[in-house]
């Protein structure tokens, strides 16, 4: 297998099969893609592709590839929506509906048709999802919509972004916390909570001015948004060690893609709850 041209992955270990080790030493499939793919042995290929043509074996830079291709294409959808709607503000709620909305389809299509390694899909997603970016970090930072005015806050929430990220994954790497079956038990519950605690606080806040209090930039939001911001922290554990499950099982170099998904998936949340937080502070 060939070695990667990625410096931040090239001091990996190899197997004694000649693969990566990937990102670290992981111990438990995360979520979906494990269901895809890594609930086989090493070394054997899911049913649907022992009958397909010979392909070749998943490796970091098809993850890191992949990833920021589909990143790639969400940042320009974003950079295209955020122009549009700077140039037509009434554009703005349209693009950030849609845009979430399909987003949010396509996602679910792709999991539970088992189609997270669909390029198409993808990228789909990655635009969808720029439209919403784009329109949402437009509304936030413009004073017609109780913004903060300015673009700066939107450079701050990406270079915070990545930060996280790119902390994440030097804890992953050093093994200071391990992806345990328990570790992922927790996240995924912490996960369905934050879940149900945002749809209260929707439904509340058509009977109740503000809802529950956990968006309207009080103490609380604050508080519920720094909990947010871990808990999408620590997702990017799981999804690292979906990568290196997959690698070690030597799956086809498609599943790639569907690395790609989920790090983008927890990626844009992750910039959505950093930019909702920086803006609390800026109103204040």
């Amino acid at each position: 297998m060939r070695t990667t041209s990625n410096p931040v992955f090239r001091n990996l270990p190899r197997q004694e099969g000649g693969g990566y080790a990937s990102f670290g030493s992981g111990v438990t499939t995360a979520g979906q893609f494990g269901n895809q793919y890594g609930q086989q042995p090493y070394g054997q290929y899911p049913q649907p592709y022992q009958q397909a043509p010979a392909t070749r074996a998943m490796t970091i830079d098809d993850v890191v590839t992949k990833t920021a291709v589909t990143l790639g294409v969400l940042a320009l959808s974003a950079i295209i929506s955020y122009g549009l709607t700077n140039a037509n503000t009434s554009l703005a709620p349209l693009f950030v509906i849609v845009g979430g909305l399909v987003g949010l389809v396509l996602v679910l299509i792709a999991t539970f048709a088992n189609k997270m390694d669909n390029p198409v899909l993808v990228l789909s997603y990655a635009v969808a999802e720029g439209l919403f970016l784009g329109a949402l970090s437009f509304m936030f930072t413009d004073i017609e919509f109780g913004g903060v005015g300015g673009s700066a806050l939107i450079g701050q929430a990406v270079l915070g972004t990545f930060g996280v990220f790119a902390g994440m994954l030097v804890v992953y790497k050093t093994g200071a916390i391990r992806v345990t079956p328990r570790f992922t038990r927790i996240i995924v519950g912490a996960m369905i909570g934050i879940l149900v605690l945002v749809l209260g606080n929707l439904i509340a806040g058509f009977f109740i001015s503000g809802g529950l209090g956990l968006r309207d930039g009080g103490p609380l939001a604050i508080v519920f948004s720094l909990v947010c911001i871990a808990i999408a922290a620590f997702s990017f554990l799981l999804d690292f060690d979906a990568a290196d499950q997959l690698i070690r099982a030597q799956a086809p170099e498609r599943a790639a893609w569907g690395v790609a998904l989920g790090l983008t998936v927890t990626l844009v949340w992750l910039y959505v709850e950093i930019l909702r937080l920086l803006s609390y502070f800026q109103n204040d």
